[in-house]
């Protein structure tokens, strides 16, 4: 047998307390019983009926626990990279507070949800370079989340073609020969989709070949905005203002080509909430099988027998002393 609780010093005082008033109750009986010449042995019953309730109130706190049995234990986890776009465009405010601030708390809340699964983070305007290797630290991913930029990388359009190599390259790293064909392998691409390469077609079969299936969060709105600079707006080598728009088109294209899904972050609405629910959908691979001893807190049983008699000591009436 085991048990979920110990006893402490605070039950051991109440114990004593509780058996120190007892007695001088006990005693008080006892004199007055004299008194008139008799002896109460009728409150012996009384004193080992709440003794015992009492005891067994105790044990029912510490949770005596029995009957072994084996269970087995599955660890089910997906291998998730979030790559989010750090280009200039992503300083807009068309969604508050701005593109990459929005994107920031969601990828936080992102993470949240899947701390049984590998993340990594790809940052990427350009170029693409890798933040954070697969992990299960939630606390260094919140930690490079919040420290992101736009002038972390060098100035420039949005391409996706180094991002798209490098997770590909990066999962390719971590898949060994006996690997199921079906491994759950997710790219979270987050971006405004303003991609200046046009190159995305070249790439799904590739990434179909290795089983990576690409979510996209789009940020913006078709509307767009203009890009903050300094003290005032981005303009153009001509001098007019440069207006900032959400180009799902090849986010969409990207999502559909890979077997997975395009979603939206606007003024209006945002489908972290449905993002978060597809990738859940999807059937992870099994980390870790294992076999532990389980045992049951049988508590209810000296709980139920301790009312019983507490039930006994309300009904059952001693006299104590006849007069």
């Amino acid at each position: 047998m085991t048990w979920y609780q110990t006893i402490t010093l605070l039950e051991i005082l109440f114990g004593v307390l509780f058996l120190g008033l007892y007695i001088g109750y006990l005693l008080r009986v006892r004199r007055v019983a004299a008194f008139f010449g008799q002896r109460p042995h009728g409150v012996w019953v009384k004193f080992v009926l709440r003794h015992a309730y009492i005891i067994l109130l105790i044990i029912a706190i510490l949770g005596p626990s029995f009957g072994a049995m084996k269970k087995e234990i599955k660890t089910i986890g997906k291998d998730i990279y979030i790559a989010v776009d750090l280009s200039n465009s992503m300083e807009a405010t068309d969604v508050a507070p701005s593109r990459l601030d929005r994107a920031k708390h969601d990828m936080l809340r992102l993470i949240s949800r899947f701390n049984s699964d590998r993340i990594g983070l790809i940052v990427f305007s350009s170029e693409a370079y890798l933040q954070s290797p697969l992990t299960y630290d939630q606390n260094a991913l919140q930690l490079f989340i919040n420290s992101l930029r736009t002038d972390l990388l060098p100035h420039g359009g949005t391409s996706y073609t180094p991002v798209l190599e490098l997770v590909s390259n990066k999962f390719g790293q971590t898949a060994t020969p006996e690997a199921d064909e079906e491994k759950a392998q997710i790219l979270v691409l987050i971006s405004d989709g303003e991609d200046f390469d046009g190159k995305l077609s070249d790439w799904a079969d590739r990434l179909n070949e290795q089983n990576i299936r690409v979510f996209a969060l789009g940020i913006g709105t078709t509307e767009g905005t203009t890009i903050p600079d300094g003290s005032g707006v981005k303009r153009d080598q001509s001098g007019n203002t440069v207006i900032s728009k959400l180009n799902r088109e090849a986010l969409v294209q990207l999502a559909e080509a890979t077997n997975g899904q395009y979603f939206e972050v606007n003024e209006r609405v945002s489908e972290i909430s449905r993002l978060i629910s597809s990738i859940n959908n999807i059937e992870g691979e099994l980390r870790e099988s294992k076999t532990i001893d389980v045992t049951a807190n049988k508590y209810v049983y000296p709980l139920a027998l301790a009312l019983l008699f507490i039930l006994l000591d309300v009904l059952i009436t001693v006299k104590l002393v006849r007069i």
